[in-house]
């Protein structure tokens, strides 16, 4: 009978203490939904911007005024969290937030010594008393961290709750988490951290004013090495590897943060706002080279002198480096406007574009004579830069030497209007006065761009006659395609880079198998040079921001010694200028057909001829016909190619060849010698061309 009663007792025993912990565990379910931890992601978060690979260009205080930059265990070399959970939590792993040996031994040690002598806190009790800190350290608020920690363990796996605490934990000053640490204490990322400054970031955030290597750099020294210390007794190193990270000093002064295109951050902040992460397609250390060169020429300058810089992969458009002002805290200079997309007289630097539309419709080649002589152009008149001219010089000299009165004779002769179309298929639109039409003087800077227009025009030169929407990454949308970016066909573009590849160096640079091309606006108010190689594009502005004079300014003296600097230092690999695409003919001057000997204007020699005729006109093949190859790659038969109108003797040209002697009919024929576009051209008797663009299969 004992023994049924002692059974039948132990039973409701069981059954008590099973409903008991039931009754527990339900309440603690209830009161766990009831109270959640708060937890954010990560608190409000410094503003990032980075690089196309991820390297931090530029970071932003959050709106407490903290550097809190988020940190992930990629991020972070993984022997600095080795080191951490030895040092702070090493049951991490194992403990589901609260390690109850940890918190009796620390009960023990301030029971026999009255003090604390180690704390029993897990990374998980931690990180609750970053996300909710207490207002004391009674006994009340330890249980409620203790429990909070449970809660976290919840709902966090343990890579979460490592993440969250190395972006919270604090670091001295308004340095919160241990990217921020790093890179203001060691100006590097996590990743690279040394054994002795992955020690010291362990050791700080237990006591981060105290510790604070600018301000105790002994309490600092004698933290970091007890850390060392500790992890010869976890085993995570030896004593000898310990001994020389002793050996290394603590950090004497707090770094700042990397502050790289300011300009480019700033926008991509206003044009996305809410964003706590931008990524941008510059590369940091071109970025940070182009800054250093301009710096560096604006001091040599003067105090209100600034620099621009633009650098961008002309196949893909993307810009890969931009420098907005020389210094974005220069008030001397207005460093804060981004000079990149202010719109300027662009000097000379819009000549190529005039000379490659001449060589489009046939009228010139490069050794085309063409005078260099005082004009009138309705009233027009023209003068070179040195005021001198040099007479009769070839269309080659002409562009090199920049002369004026040549590029607004071949203006006048292929229509301002016309070149400003081009622009525009090309993505850009220069600006005029209000009301008025393009004239002649756009050849000559009277039109406004921007150093981003005028780079974004000679990834077309680069690209072979293709231009590229610029982008950065920091736009509000990312831009639509070019529907139609052809700024020059592939010929007249390969014959363009092949005279200004011939430009000399400005005195002390070396060549470096680049083309370019140099500006100078009215006034001295701006100075340009903008060159290219196979793949890169480089612009540069130089000049006040408030548009005031600058004597001596030029684009060969001041800007071009910049570009080649910039290009030296940019850490790019040169790439090689394209060859000559299919059908490109660049004849020498005793090769040249009488038509194209000396250039003259249509107008001209229409009233010295007393020409009644109309123009000439294609009539076949017609403009963007597709014409087919035989299986041995050549056409079946010669096509035939007609004409009307125009003036007889009659010269065909494909891609500014001759395909025949001068002819009086107006039939010829043409053997087209390989795939891919071509451009065919008739010029009469008159100097009167026609072109149309056919593509051979």
């Amino acid at each position: 009978m004992a023994k049924t009663r002692l059974l039948r007792s132990l039973s409701i025993a069981a059954v008590s203490a099973v409903a008991l912990l039931g009754a527990s565990w339900a309440a603690l379910e209830s009161l766990d939904r009831a109270y959640p931890p708060p937890l954010p992601d990560a608190g409000a978060l410094s503003s990032e911007v980075a690089d196309r690979d991820g390297a931090l260009l530029r970071a932003f205080a959050n709106p407490d005024g903290r550097w809190r930059l988020a940190t992930t265990l990629d991020q972070v070399d993984p022997r600095f969290v080795d080191m951490l959970i030895a040092y702070e939590d090493k049951r991490f792993f194992d403990h589901r937030g609260v390690d109850l040996l940890a918190l009796g031994r620390a009960a023990l040690q301030f029971a026999g010594n009255g003090r604390i002598v180690s704390g029993g806190s897990t990374l998980s009790m931690q990180l609750a008393r970053l996300i909710e800190p207490r207002e004391s350290r009674s006994l009340a608020s330890k249980l409620r961290q203790l429990l909070r920690a449970i809660q976290i363990e919840r709902r966090l796996s343990k890579r979460d709750i490592l993440e969250r605490y190395l972006t919270l934990a604090p670091y001295g000053g308004n340095l919160e988490g241990l990217r921020s640490a790093s890179l203001a204490w060691f100006g590097k990322e996590p990743k690279r951290l040394s054994v002795s400054e992955a020690a010291l970031l362990v050791a700080l955030p237990q006591l981060p004013e105290r510790r604070r290597p600018d301000r105790n750099p002994e309490g600092a020294l004698a933290a970091r090495d007890r850390v060392l210390g500790r992890m010869v007794d976890a085993g995570l190193f030896g004593e000898r590897e310990a001994a020389r990270a002793a050996l290394e000093p603590v950090p004497g002064r707090r770094l700042p943060l990397p502050a790289l295109a300011a300009h480019a951050a700033d926008a991509a902040l206003r044009n996305r706002p809410g964003r706590e992460a931008h990524r941008l397609t510059l590369v940091k250390s071109v970025q940070e080279n182009l800054e250093a060169v301009a710096a560096e020429a604006a001091q040599k300058l003067g105090s209100r002198v600034s620099v621009a810089m633009v650098m961008a992969d002309a196949m893909t458009g993307e810009i890969l480096a931009e420098v907005g002002s020389a210094g974005f805290l220069d008030a001397s200079r207005s460093g804060w406007i981004d000079m990149t997309r202010v719109l300027r007289s662009p000097g000379s630097t819009l000549k190529p574009f005039i000379y490659g539309l001449a060589f489009e419709e046939g009228m010139v080649a490069q050794e085309t004579i063409i005078e260099d002589r005082p004009s009138d152009f309705a009233g027009y008149r023209p003068r070179n830069f040195d005021m001198g001219y040099q007479g009769d010089v070839s269309i080659r000299q002409a562009l090199q030497l920049s002369l004026n009165v040549p590029a607004v004779r071949l203006l006048d002769a292929v229509g301002p209007a016309r070149l400003a179309a081009r622009f525009r298929q090309a993505g850009v639109t220069p600006v005029l006065p209000a009301g008025e039409a393009p004239g002649l003087a756009i050849g000559l800077g009277g039109v406004g761009v921007s150093l981003r227009d005028l780079v974004q025009l000679y990834t077309g030169l680069s690209n072979g006659g293709r231009a590229k929407t610029l982008r950065d990454g920091s736009e509000a949308a990312t831009p639509a395609p070019l529907a139609n970016g052809t700024v020059l066909e592939p010929a007249s573009a390969w014959q363009i880079t092949d005279i200004l590849s011939g430009v000399k160096p400005p005195l002390g640079a070396s060549q470096r198998g680049i083309a370019y091309k140099t500006g100078t606006s009215y006034g001295y108010r701006d100075a340009w040079s903008v060159g290219y190689d196979g793949r890169h594009v480089l612009g540069v502005w130089v000049g006040r921001p408030d548009s005031g004079a600058v004597p001596g300014l030029s684009g060969y003296d001041t800007a071009a010694p910049i570009l080649f600097e910039a290009f030296a230092r940019s850490g790019l690999a040169a790439v090689p200028l394209r060859r000559p695409p299919a059908g490109a003919f660049k004849p020498g001057r005793d090769e040249l057909p009488v038509t194209l000997e000396r250039f003259s204007a249509p107008q001209d020699a229409l009233l010295a001829l007393n020409v009644t005729e109309p123009a000439p006109r294609i009539v076949f093949p017609p403009e963007g016909a597709h014409v087919e190859l035989g299986a041995a790659g050549a056409a079946a038969s010669p096509l035939v190619l007609k004409l009307q109108g125009g003036r007889a003797p009659f010269r065909w040209l494909a891609n500014g060849k001759p395909l025949v002697d001068l002819a009086r009919r107006r039939t010829a024929t043409w053997q087209p010698d390989g795939a891919g576009y071509s451009t065919l051209t008739v010029i009469d008797a008159a100097g009167r061309a026609a072109s149309v663009k056919v593509f051979v299969e």
